[in-house]
């Protein structure tokens, strides 16, 4: 098995070439399986600035098919031509996937340096595949361990305790345009995790007039969990005459405010007014920026004024994030190779128990003093094939693997009990390992 993954990311791409690609995201890893024989498993992380698809295939070879393949599923749901998703894909192997997706988790590769939503993104990840039933064994070791890496960059750089975050830089964007923070009153567009973020970003700086609107109306269940005021039906623009910040991360299909309502709502107002627009599919008209009074920040303009890290703490956590990736990629190697080292140990012990089994009686000492011997012999071969596995040492594993082979079972003429002697219960070996 071969882990391959796809990404393209705010790096390389507009967030408006995002946005497409992560079309129909959770359809995307249920057909890429379905659809190509060769990709046992999938799982698709899709945020507001990356879209990124991990596959497990079942031999090298098949690689080329499983890229071409996936890049036509994307194709298909995003409406660009395969040949330029086949462009913006860039595809990782070995150990190049494991180091970027745990890179990814510990927010070393986001707009923001360090921000910690992505660790629950790439967590929710994982969950979709397995509901979706696309997961492997191996996917979930390798988003189990991205996690465990998150976990240990934050609590060893203190990166997670830095505020950072695509939220926060952009609430810092707006923030001259506001009154005190405890004076404003905002409406929050959105009922989902990113909403939840930006609910406890604004609480954090005193904002406590919290208006939330959802266009699925899951406004009031959100709300009410969390100490804010639900917008009742659907007139969210009879909201905007008396507020100074909108934060809109719905998510929904289509503009959720739009230029020709905004402007009606705020006609005779002359009140400042800063929108925040944190959804990957624009939940605002871009063009709600022309009106008068009306300063809009998406986030292009967040991945504009994100901070360029470059400091200690993200020097560590760097260097975690190898170092746990040349962790999985070395335990990966020795999991994949340890089947064949278990069926050389087990023809050997298996073969010597069941020869031991098949006498009347036995001489115990006789036994065990055979098993110390066989045991022994093994050990050299088996400690060197594992070592050679984990190094990805091919030559050195299969000179080992060879070494167990040559290994015969061992002849047990001389642990029968003699004639006329007391029997000696025949006992079973321990478990091959």
């Amino acid at each position: 098995m071969v882990l391959l993954s796809l990404i393209a990311s705010h790096h390389d791409l507009d967030l408006a070439v995002l946005e497409r690609l992560s079309a129909d995201t959770h359809a995307v890893g249920h057909e890429i399986v379905a659809g190509c024989p060769p990709v046992t498993g999938a799982v698709v992380l899709a945020t507001c600035n990356r879209f990124e698809l991990y596959l497990e295939v079942d031999a090298p070879e098949h690689l080329a098919d499983a890229r071409a393949r996936a890049a036509a599923v994307v194709a298909a749901r995003s409406g660009y031509r395969v040949e330029r998703v086949e462009t913006e894909l860039h595809a990782g192997t070995g150990a190049e996937v494991a180091e970027h997706l745990f890179a990814v988790a510990s927010g070393l590769d986001s707009m923001v340096i360090g921000e910690r939503e992505i660790a629950g993104q790439v967590r929710r990840a994982l969950s979709a595949a397995r509901r979706d039933g696309t997961t492997t064994s191996d996917l979930e070791a390798l988003f189990q361990a991205a996690s465990r890496t998150s976990r240990t960059v934050g609590a060893s750089t203190g990166l997670g305790g830095a505020g950072r975050s695509v939220v926060s830089v952009a609430l810092d964007l707006v923030h001259d345009d506001l009154p005190p923070w405890p004076e404003v009153r905002c409406v929050l567009i959105g009922t989902g995790s990113y909403a939840g973020a930006s609910l406890a970003a604004l609480r954090a700086r005193g904002c406590a007039d919290i208006r939330v609107f959802s266009p699925s109306g899951r406004a009031h269940g959100f709300a009410s969990v969390r100490g804010a005021r639900a917008i009742v039906g659907r007139d969210l623009h009879a909201e905007l005459t008396d507020v100074d910040l909108v934060v809109a991360c719905s998510g929904a299909p289509g503009a959720v405010l739009e230029v020709e309502a905004l402007a009606a709502a705020r006609r005779g107002v002359d009140r400042p007014l800063a929108v925040v627009d944190l959804a990957l599919r624009h939940d605002v008209d871009p063009g709600v920026r022309e009106l008068p009074g009306v300063r809009l920040v998406s986030l292009t303009t967040v991945s504009e004024n994100a901070p360029d890290e470059h400091s200690a703490p993200v020097a560590l956590a760097r260097e975690i994030v190898a170092r746990t990736a040349a962790d999985f990629q070395a335990d990966r190697r020795m999991r994949l190779r340890t089947p064949g080292i278990v069926a050389e140990r087990r023809r050997v012990l298996g073969g010597l128990r069941v020869a031991v089994e098949s006498l009347e009686s036995i001489d115990e000492r006789a036994v065990r003093a055979l098993r110390r011997r066989t045991r022994l012999a093994l050990h050299g071969p088996t400690v060197r094939a594992r070592d050679a596995a984990r190094v990805g040492d091919e030559a050195g594993y299969a000179a080992a693997l060879a070494d167990l082979a040559a290994i015969p079972v061992p002849g047990v003429e001389g642990v029968a009990a003699p004639a006329g002697a007391a029997a000696g219960a025949v006992s079973r070996l321990s478990p091959v390992r």
